[in-house]
Protein backbone atom coordinates (compact mmCIF):
# COMPACT_ATOMS: atom_id res chain seq x y z
CA UNK A 1 0.00 0.00 0.00
CA UNK A 2 2.86 2.37 0.83
CA UNK A 3 4.46 1.70 -2.51
CA UNK A 4 1.25 2.62 -4.31
CA UNK A 5 1.04 5.86 -2.38
CA UNK A 6 4.65 6.70 -3.26
CA UNK A 7 4.04 5.95 -6.89
CA UNK A 8 0.94 8.18 -6.90
CA UNK A 9 2.88 10.94 -5.13
CA UNK A 10 5.70 10.70 -7.65
CA UNK A 11 3.25 10.92 -10.52
CA UNK A 12 1.61 13.97 -8.98
CA UNK A 13 5.00 15.62 -8.48
CA UNK A 14 5.97 14.90 -12.06
CA UNK A 15 2.68 16.32 -13.33
CA UNK A 16 3.06 19.44 -11.17
CA UNK A 17 6.64 19.95 -12.39
CA UNK A 18 5.50 19.49 -16.00
CA UNK A 19 2.69 22.00 -15.49
CA UNK A 20 5.04 24.50 -13.92
CA UNK A 21 7.71 24.23 -16.63
CA UNK A 22 7.11 26.22 -19.82
CA UNK A 23 9.29 26.80 -22.89
CA UNK A 24 9.22 30.21 -24.61
CA UNK A 25 10.37 30.27 -28.25
CA UNK A 26 12.96 32.86 -29.44
CA UNK A 27 10.35 34.95 -31.28
CA UNK A 28 7.93 35.02 -28.31
CA UNK A 29 7.39 36.94 -25.13
CA UNK A 30 5.58 35.29 -22.20
CA UNK A 31 3.21 37.22 -19.93
CA UNK A 32 2.82 35.53 -16.52
CA UNK A 33 -0.24 36.22 -14.35
CA UNK A 34 -0.65 35.18 -10.73
CA UNK A 35 -4.20 34.84 -9.49
CA UNK A 36 -5.46 37.02 -12.37
CA UNK A 37 -2.89 39.79 -11.91
CA UNK A 38 0.01 40.54 -14.24
CA UNK A 39 3.20 39.41 -12.57
CA UNK A 40 6.12 39.57 -15.03
CA UNK A 41 7.28 39.16 -18.64
CA UNK A 42 9.47 36.18 -19.47
CA UNK A 43 11.93 36.09 -22.34
CA UNK A 44 12.69 33.10 -24.53
CA UNK A 45 13.93 29.93 -22.88
CA UNK A 46 12.80 27.77 -19.97
CA UNK A 47 10.32 29.45 -17.62
CA UNK A 48 8.97 28.05 -14.35
CA UNK A 49 5.56 29.04 -13.02
CA UNK A 50 3.51 28.00 -10.00
CA UNK A 51 0.85 25.54 -11.12
CA UNK A 52 -2.75 26.34 -10.33
CA UNK A 53 -1.73 29.85 -9.27
CA UNK A 54 0.01 31.27 -12.32
CA UNK A 55 -0.82 31.03 -15.96
CA UNK A 56 1.20 32.09 -19.01
CA UNK A 57 0.22 33.86 -22.25
CA UNK A 58 2.64 33.90 -25.19
CA UNK A 59 2.82 36.82 -27.62
CA UNK A 60 4.34 36.46 -31.09
CA UNK A 61 6.82 39.31 -31.68
CA UNK A 62 7.38 38.61 -35.39
CA UNK A 63 6.07 40.87 -38.14
CA UNK A 64 2.61 39.76 -39.13
CA UNK A 65 0.12 40.46 -41.90
CA UNK A 66 -3.48 41.63 -41.71
CA UNK A 67 -5.43 40.86 -44.86
CA UNK A 68 -8.06 43.58 -45.32
CA UNK A 69 -11.06 41.99 -47.11
CA UNK A 70 -12.37 43.55 -50.36
CA UNK A 71 -14.99 46.25 -49.92
CA UNK A 72 -16.96 48.63 -52.14
CA UNK A 73 -15.90 52.26 -51.83
CA UNK A 74 -17.49 55.32 -53.47
CA UNK A 75 -14.99 57.79 -54.92
CA UNK A 76 -15.29 61.56 -54.97
CA UNK A 77 -16.84 61.48 -58.46
CA UNK A 78 -19.45 58.86 -57.38
CA UNK A 79 -17.84 55.78 -58.90
CA UNK A 80 -18.05 52.54 -56.93
CA UNK A 81 -14.72 50.72 -56.81
CA UNK A 82 -13.70 47.54 -55.05
CA UNK A 83 -10.65 47.92 -52.84
CA UNK A 84 -8.60 45.57 -50.70
CA UNK A 85 -5.25 45.87 -48.97
CA UNK A 86 -2.72 44.19 -46.70
CA UNK A 87 -1.28 45.66 -43.52
CA UNK A 88 2.07 44.60 -42.06
CA UNK A 89 2.61 45.17 -38.33
CA UNK A 90 4.87 44.07 -35.49
CA UNK A 91 4.31 44.00 -31.75
CA UNK A 92 6.36 46.51 -29.79
CA UNK A 93 4.76 46.07 -26.34
CA UNK A 94 3.28 42.63 -25.54
CA UNK A 95 1.59 43.95 -22.42
CA UNK A 96 -0.45 46.53 -24.37
CA UNK A 97 -1.32 44.02 -27.08
CA UNK A 98 -2.62 41.64 -24.45
CA UNK A 99 -4.49 44.04 -22.18
CA UNK A 100 -5.41 47.14 -24.27
CA UNK A 101 -7.31 45.44 -27.09
CA UNK A 102 -9.50 42.34 -27.11
CA UNK A 103 -8.74 41.12 -30.65
CA UNK A 104 -5.92 43.00 -32.29
CA UNK A 105 -6.35 41.32 -35.69
CA UNK A 106 -10.04 42.18 -35.92
CA UNK A 107 -9.47 45.71 -34.63
CA UNK A 108 -6.70 46.37 -37.15
CA UNK A 109 -8.85 44.98 -39.99
CA UNK A 110 -11.85 47.17 -39.21
CA UNK A 111 -9.65 50.22 -38.67
CA UNK A 112 -7.97 49.69 -42.03
CA UNK A 113 -11.31 49.25 -43.83
CA UNK A 114 -12.75 52.43 -42.31
CA UNK A 115 -9.76 54.63 -43.09
CA UNK A 116 -9.45 53.14 -46.56
CA UNK A 117 -13.02 54.21 -47.31
CA UNK A 118 -12.25 57.70 -46.05
CA UNK A 119 -9.10 58.07 -48.13
CA UNK A 120 -10.63 56.74 -51.37
CA UNK A 121 -13.75 58.82 -50.83
CA UNK A 122 -11.68 62.02 -50.93
CA UNK A 123 -10.19 61.15 -54.34
CA UNK A 124 -11.60 60.99 -57.84
CA UNK A 125 -11.38 57.74 -59.77
CA UNK A 126 -8.37 58.79 -61.85
CA UNK A 127 -6.56 60.06 -58.76
CA UNK A 128 -7.26 56.89 -56.80
CA UNK A 129 -5.90 54.75 -59.64
CA UNK A 130 -2.70 56.79 -59.94
CA UNK A 131 -2.08 57.62 -56.27
CA UNK A 132 -1.36 54.22 -54.76
CA UNK A 133 1.81 55.39 -53.01
CA UNK A 134 0.01 58.37 -51.51
CA UNK A 135 -2.87 56.21 -50.26
CA UNK A 136 -0.46 53.65 -48.81
CA UNK A 137 1.52 56.33 -46.96
CA UNK A 138 -1.55 58.08 -45.53
CA UNK A 139 -3.19 54.83 -44.46
CA UNK A 140 0.01 53.64 -42.78
CA UNK A 141 0.30 56.90 -40.80
CA UNK A 142 -3.31 56.66 -39.63
CA UNK A 143 -3.03 53.01 -38.61
CA UNK A 144 0.32 53.56 -36.92
CA UNK A 145 -1.09 56.36 -34.76
CA UNK A 146 -4.16 54.30 -33.85
CA UNK A 147 -2.29 51.09 -33.04
CA UNK A 148 0.38 52.78 -30.95
CA UNK A 149 -1.75 52.46 -27.81
CA UNK A 150 -2.30 48.80 -28.67
CA UNK A 151 1.45 48.12 -28.47
CA UNK A 152 1.96 47.54 -32.18
CA UNK A 153 3.65 49.39 -35.02
CA UNK A 154 2.39 49.37 -38.60
CA UNK A 155 5.43 48.91 -40.83
CA UNK A 156 3.83 48.82 -44.26
CA UNK A 157 0.51 49.11 -46.07
CA UNK A 158 -0.07 47.95 -49.63
CA UNK A 159 -3.18 48.28 -51.79
CA UNK A 160 -3.70 45.00 -53.59
CA UNK A 161 -6.24 46.21 -56.13
CA UNK A 162 -8.61 49.04 -57.00
CA UNK A 163 -11.20 47.75 -59.46
CA UNK A 164 -13.82 50.03 -60.99
CA UNK A 165 -17.06 48.61 -62.51
CA UNK A 166 -16.92 46.82 -65.86
CA UNK A 167 -18.61 49.63 -67.81
CA UNK A 168 -16.20 52.19 -66.38
CA UNK A 169 -13.28 49.89 -67.16
CA UNK A 170 -14.42 49.51 -70.77
CA UNK A 171 -14.87 53.29 -71.10
CA UNK A 172 -11.37 53.80 -69.70
CA UNK A 173 -9.97 51.29 -72.18
CA UNK A 174 -11.66 53.09 -75.06
CA UNK A 175 -10.35 56.42 -73.80
CA UNK A 176 -6.86 55.02 -73.43
CA UNK A 177 -7.01 53.54 -76.93
CA UNK A 178 -8.20 56.85 -78.42
CA UNK A 179 -5.45 58.71 -76.56
CA UNK A 180 -2.81 56.31 -77.84
CA UNK A 181 -4.10 56.63 -81.40
CA UNK A 182 -4.04 60.41 -81.07
CA UNK A 183 -0.46 60.32 -79.81
CA UNK A 184 0.52 57.94 -82.60
CA UNK A 185 -1.03 60.28 -85.20
CA UNK A 186 0.76 63.28 -83.71
CA UNK A 187 4.06 61.45 -83.60
CA UNK A 188 3.64 60.28 -87.18
CA UNK A 189 2.81 63.82 -88.34
CA UNK A 190 5.77 65.22 -86.44
CA UNK A 191 7.99 62.56 -87.97
CA UNK A 192 6.79 63.41 -91.48
CA UNK A 193 7.28 67.10 -90.83
CA UNK A 194 10.74 66.54 -89.42
CA UNK A 195 11.69 64.36 -92.37
CA UNK A 196 10.50 67.02 -94.84
CA UNK A 197 12.43 69.71 -92.96
CA UNK A 198 15.57 67.60 -92.92
CA UNK A 199 15.22 66.80 -96.62
CA UNK A 200 14.75 70.50 -97.49
CA UNK A 201 17.71 71.45 -95.32
CA UNK A 202 19.76 68.75 -96.99
CA UNK A 203 18.89 69.98 -100.46
CA UNK A 204 19.61 73.55 -99.42
CA UNK A 205 22.96 72.57 -97.93
CA UNK A 206 23.81 70.57 -101.05
CA UNK A 207 23.02 73.54 -103.33
CA UNK A 208 25.03 75.86 -101.11
CA UNK A 209 27.99 73.50 -101.14
CA UNK A 210 27.68 73.07 -104.90
CA UNK A 211 27.58 76.84 -105.46
CA UNK A 212 30.52 77.34 -103.10
CA UNK A 213 32.42 74.63 -104.95
CA UNK A 214 31.73 76.21 -108.33
CA UNK A 215 32.70 79.65 -107.00
CA UNK A 216 35.89 78.22 -105.54
CA UNK A 217 36.68 76.47 -108.85
CA UNK A 218 36.10 79.71 -110.81
CA UNK A 219 38.25 81.61 -108.36
CA UNK A 220 41.06 79.08 -108.63
CA UNK A 221 40.87 79.09 -112.47
CA UNK A 222 40.97 82.89 -112.46
CA UNK A 223 43.89 82.86 -110.03
CA UNK A 224 45.69 80.37 -112.27
CA UNK A 225 45.08 82.50 -115.40
CA UNK A 226 46.18 85.58 -113.53
CA UNK A 227 49.31 83.83 -112.30
CA UNK A 228 50.04 82.56 -115.83
CA UNK A 229 49.65 86.02 -117.37
CA UNK A 230 51.70 87.63 -114.64
CA UNK A 231 54.40 85.03 -115.07
CA UNK A 232 54.44 85.42 -118.89
CA UNK A 233 54.42 89.20 -118.63
CA UNK A 234 57.16 89.13 -116.05
CA UNK A 235 59.17 86.78 -118.27
CA UNK A 236 58.67 88.97 -121.32
CA UNK A 237 59.59 92.05 -119.30
CA UNK A 238 62.73 90.39 -118.05
CA UNK A 239 63.54 89.24 -121.60
CA UNK A 240 63.06 92.77 -122.98
CA UNK A 241 65.17 94.19 -120.19
CA UNK A 242 67.87 91.64 -120.87
CA UNK A 243 67.78 92.32 -124.65
CA UNK A 244 67.69 96.06 -124.09
CA UNK A 245 70.57 95.82 -121.66
CA UNK A 246 72.50 93.58 -124.00
CA UNK A 247 71.96 95.99 -126.87
CA UNK A 248 73.24 98.93 -124.83
CA UNK A 249 76.15 96.94 -123.56
CA UNK A 250 77.02 95.73 -127.09
CA UNK A 251 76.84 99.27 -128.55
CA UNK A 252 75.40 98.13 -131.95
CA UNK A 253 76.30 100.03 -135.14
CA UNK A 254 73.95 101.20 -137.85
CA UNK A 255 74.92 98.45 -140.23
CA UNK A 256 74.04 95.78 -137.60
CA UNK A 257 70.64 97.36 -137.07
CA UNK A 258 70.10 97.47 -140.83
CA UNK A 259 71.03 93.82 -141.19
CA UNK A 260 68.64 92.83 -138.39
CA UNK A 261 65.89 94.85 -140.03
CA UNK A 262 66.48 93.09 -143.35
CA UNK A 263 66.44 89.71 -141.58
CA UNK A 264 63.14 90.62 -140.02
CA UNK A 265 61.70 91.61 -143.40
CA UNK A 266 62.97 88.35 -144.84
CA UNK A 267 61.17 86.36 -142.14
CA UNK A 268 58.00 88.31 -142.81
CA UNK A 269 58.28 87.66 -146.52
CA UNK A 270 58.92 83.94 -146.01
CA UNK A 271 55.46 83.43 -144.49
CA UNK A 272 52.50 81.75 -146.23
CA UNK A 273 50.41 84.89 -146.16
CA UNK A 274 49.56 86.52 -149.49
CA UNK A 275 49.55 89.98 -147.96
CA UNK A 276 52.20 91.75 -145.90
CA UNK A 277 51.23 94.66 -143.69
CA UNK A 278 53.92 97.23 -143.10
CA UNK A 279 53.82 100.11 -140.64
CA UNK A 280 51.96 103.22 -141.78
CA UNK A 281 54.90 105.41 -140.91
CA UNK A 282 56.23 105.51 -144.48
CA UNK A 283 58.71 108.26 -143.81
CA UNK A 284 60.32 106.15 -141.12
CA UNK A 285 60.54 103.18 -143.45
CA UNK A 286 62.00 105.30 -146.27
CA UNK A 287 64.49 106.84 -143.95
CA UNK A 288 65.57 103.40 -142.80
CA UNK A 289 65.95 102.23 -146.38
CA UNK A 290 67.96 105.35 -147.24
CA UNK A 291 70.21 104.73 -144.32
CA UNK A 292 70.69 101.19 -145.41
CA UNK A 293 71.59 102.41 -148.96
CA UNK A 294 74.22 104.78 -147.59
CA UNK A 295 75.70 102.00 -145.56
CA UNK A 296 75.89 99.79 -148.63
CA UNK A 297 77.51 102.58 -150.65
CA UNK A 298 80.10 103.15 -147.96
CA UNK A 299 80.87 99.46 -147.86
CA UNK A 300 81.12 99.23 -151.64
CA UNK A 301 83.32 102.38 -151.85
CA UNK A 302 85.61 101.07 -149.19
CA UNK A 303 85.97 97.75 -150.97
CA UNK A 304 86.86 99.58 -154.29
CA UNK A 305 89.55 101.64 -152.60
CA UNK A 306 91.02 98.54 -151.12
CA UNK A 307 91.05 96.96 -154.59
CA UNK A 308 92.82 99.92 -156.22
CA UNK A 309 95.41 100.01 -153.51
CA UNK A 310 96.14 96.39 -154.09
Amino acid sequence: MLEIILIIFAIVVIVIIAMGTKIVRPYQKALIERLGKYQRTADSGLTVIIPFMENIAKVDMREQVVDVPPQDVITKDNVVVQVDAVVYYEVTDPIKVMYNVTNFYLAATKLAQTNLRNLIGDLALDESLTSRETINSKLRNVLDDATDKWGARVTRVELQRIEPPNDVTEAMHRQMKAERERRATILEAEGTKRAAILEAEGQKQAQILKAEGEAEAIKRVADADKYEKLTVAQGEAEAIENVFGSIHKGDPTNDLIAIKYLEALQKIADGNATKIFLPLETSGILGSIAGIGELLKEKIGGEDEKTEEE
